[in-house]
Order: structure tokens, then C-alpha cells, then sequence
């Protein structure tokens, strides 16, 4: 029996790409793989760029995407449910919350963030909440993307499902491209767009620790996106921790860029104080770069035995850290073997699997 679910991904932001960019078209893609008998009603906004061509796939553009923030609120909550009903869904995939107006649709809600809000202030932190625990409250399923994001949703009436995060592996793997041009051959790397969660201060104070001889050998490269004046902060430490000329800011890369950095890079380095899942981490075990990171829950659940945990707010600490991985020529490489074999437990070929098979089954049990 043919089925057609409804995505909404108004969430996302064109010209800001984060992990749910990649997440989004990779899972519908591999849905249509594991379960052909699935077609798909894809809402995304008028210039989001959606990759994937498949007459079983309709891509719904009458609706702002989050570059337009007020305005997405107001589809995704009495717009996108009546529309996907209209066009024959049998239930709607939301990230986060349950729509005001769901046109009597079963909504399986995916739950990405459970922290403070990344950016906006009051007012989104608010609606977040109150997003959040409507959803937990009536939707029929909750997708969460690791078990410490499970561990935090005691308020689900839903049943909740675990299902990490994929990963592109013809894309992130050990084979192929090293570095970028126009940085040295050998260095250290932050790959993360800088939100201030991400502490990217502490992670240059580590890096300081190690002596002028390391750094010259090791520069780091900072690769990701500015946010709230991020890149500035991080430039003013560097200089007032003396490290300016040993730290190279590239900005955003492109997408097709990351692997290569991640390949040539000696180590990875994430000193964020929370994740619901660490996709950073993810994509450098899998090219065979070893990562340095805080010491959280949810990232020794991605990473396992394949990782360097310390905590950055205590910069002697997370400098020894980072000078063992740098020194250690033998236990860099055990890091890296374990890491490209743990990232083969990720994949979306998994996660549509997952999810889909969740969907289906509770669609079934709701049917009368």
C-alpha cells in the first residue's frame, strides 16, 4: 500500500546551512531507497535549494523559510498542515513542534535541541518551550537524535524513538583530498560555525598553551560561519592570547571542502559546552581525524574509545590533551583507525530505516 508523508523544513535557513541542510535531503532520498513505496511532500522555502529530482517527491515552495522568521512560524503552524492533508499526506514530520492547526494529521515531531536556545534572545527561548512541550504533549512520535537528547524528554506522552544522526560516506571517509589550498599541510582544525556555545575563546586558550615550537608545527585553522559578531570575539583572543599569526580563519567552506580540511587536519578540535549529538565529531572520525573534545555525554555516546575528552574551561587540562594527540604518533594513529571503523555505525541508509519504519508503524496502530 503506496503512503505519502509531508516534511516541513521552513526551519531552516537558506543562507545560514547547518547540519539539518544535509539532514533533510538525505533522509528523504534514502527513505524513497528503504521504503519505495513511501512518497514524499517536501515543504521548503522559496530559495532553499533542494538537491534530489524524484517525480515521487513534491517539493511545496508556497511557503518563507526562517530567513523570514515570524512569517515561517505562521505557515508551519495553520499553512503547512492543511496544505499537506490537501495533497493527500497521511502525516506530517515537523522538527520540534506541533503545528496550532494540524488539520487532524498525525505529527511525528524530530527533537534536535533541547538546550537554551543558540541565538534570539528571550523570546525565541520562550517559544521554544512552549514549542517543545506542546509537541511532547500530542504528537504520536518523538524522533530523537541520540539517547542523551531522549534522556531529556521525560514529558513525552509519545512513544520516543532513538535514531542517530547519518552521515554521507561517499563524501566523509579517509580516502581522497588532504587540506585546502592556501593552508600549511600540516595543522590543527575547529570545524563549527561559531555560536557562543561553542566556546571558541576556550578552545584558543588551550591552543596557547602549547609551546611557540608545537604551534608553529600546528597552526590551527578555524573553519565555520560567523554568528552574533562570533569571528570577532574570536580574533580579538587570539591576538590577546598572542597567537594571532599561529590562527587561520577561513569563514564558511563549502560544503564539498570539509572532508579534505578534515583528512589533512593532525587533529579536530570542539570545545562546545552542549550538543545533541556532535555531527563535527561524526565527520572527522570518519576521514580518520582524531578529535580533542569537552567532555560531555552525548559526544562520548558518538565517539566512544575513538576520542580525547577534557574539559576546556580548564585551559591546562585541554592543552595536555591537545599536546598528547599531537605528540603521540602511535596513539594518533590507534584514534584514527578506531574512529573511521566506529563512523561506520552512522549512516542514513539507518536512519530512514529508523524513522520511516517508526512512522509507518504508528500510522498503522492509529488506523482503525
Amino acid at each position: 500500500m503506496r503512503v505519502k508523508l509531508a516534511l516541513s523544513t521552513l526551519c531552516e535557513n537558506p543562507g545560514r546551512r547547518t547540519g539539518l541542510s544535509t539532514l533533510f535531503p538525505e533522509f528523504v532520498a534514502h527513505a524513497r531507497r528503504t521504503h519505495p513505496d513511501v512518497s514524499w511532500i517536501v515543504f521548503a522555502g522559496r530559495d532553499a535549494p533542494w538537491p534530489h529530482d524524484d517525480p515521487d517527491v513534491e517539493v511545496c515552495r508556497d511557503f518563507p523559510s526562517n530567513e523570514r522568521p515570524l512569517r515561517r512560524l505562521m505557515a508551519d503552524h495553520f499553512g503547512v498542515a492543511p496544505e499537506a492533508r490537501r495533497r493527500g499526506a497521511a502525516a506530517l514530520l515537523t522538527v520540534g513542534f506541533f503545528p496550532l492547526r494540524s488539520a487532524a494529521l498525525p505529527v511525528a515531531m524530530h527533537v534536535v535541541a533541547v538546550g537554551p536556545a543558540k541565538g534570539g534572545g528571550a523570546i525565541r527561548a520562550a517559544y521554544r518551550r512552549w514549542a517543545m512541550a506542546r509537541g511532547l504533549g500530542r504528537a504520536v512520535l518523538i524522533i530523537a537524535n541520540s539517547a542523551w537528547t531522549r534522556s531529556r524528554l521525560a514529558a513525552a506522552r509519545a512513544p520516543v524513538i532513538v535514531s542517530p544522526e547519518g552521515l554521507q560516506h561517499d563524501r566523509f571517509n579517509p580516502v581522497g583530498p588532504r587540506g585546502a589550498p592556501g593552508i600549511p599541510a600540516r595543522y590543527l582544525l575547529w570545524a563549527s560555525n561559531l555560536y557562543p556555545y561553542k566556546r571558541a575563546e576556550l578552545a584558543l586558550a588551550a591552543y596557547a598553551g602549547l609551546s611557540p615550537a608545537r604551534r608553529a608545527e600546528l597552526p590551527l585553522v578555524v573553519a565555520g560561519g560567523d554568528w552574533g559578531g562570533g569571528r570577532v570575539r574570536a580574533q580579538a583572543a587570539a591576538c590577546r592570547l598572542g597567537i594571532g599569526a599561529d590562527v587561520r580563519f577561513l569563514g564558511w567552506v563549502e560544503d564539498g571542502v570539509l572532508p579534505s580540511l578534515y583528512r589533512g587536519a593532525h587533529a579536530h578540535i570542539l570545545s562546545t559546552a552542549q550538543e545533541s549529538f556532535g555531527r563535527s565529531v561524526l565527520e572527522a572520525m570518519a576521514c580518520g581525524c582524531p578529535s580533542v573534545i569537552q567532555d560531555l555525554p552525548v559526544l562520548r555516546e558518538v565517539a566512544g574509545d575513538c576520542a580525547v575528552y577534557s574539559d576546556y574551561a580548564t585551559p591546562r587540562a585541554a592543552t595536555a590533551a591537545l599536546e598528547l594527540v599531537c605528540s603521540d604518533v602511535a596513539f594518533r594513529e590507534r584514534l584514527s583507525a578506531a574512529g573511521i571503523e566506529r563512523s561506520r555505525q552512522f549512516s542514513f541508509e539507518r536512519l530512514a530505516r529508523e524513522r520511516v519504519g517508526a512512522i509507518l508503524e504508528r500510522l498503522g496502530k492509529a488506523a482503525p
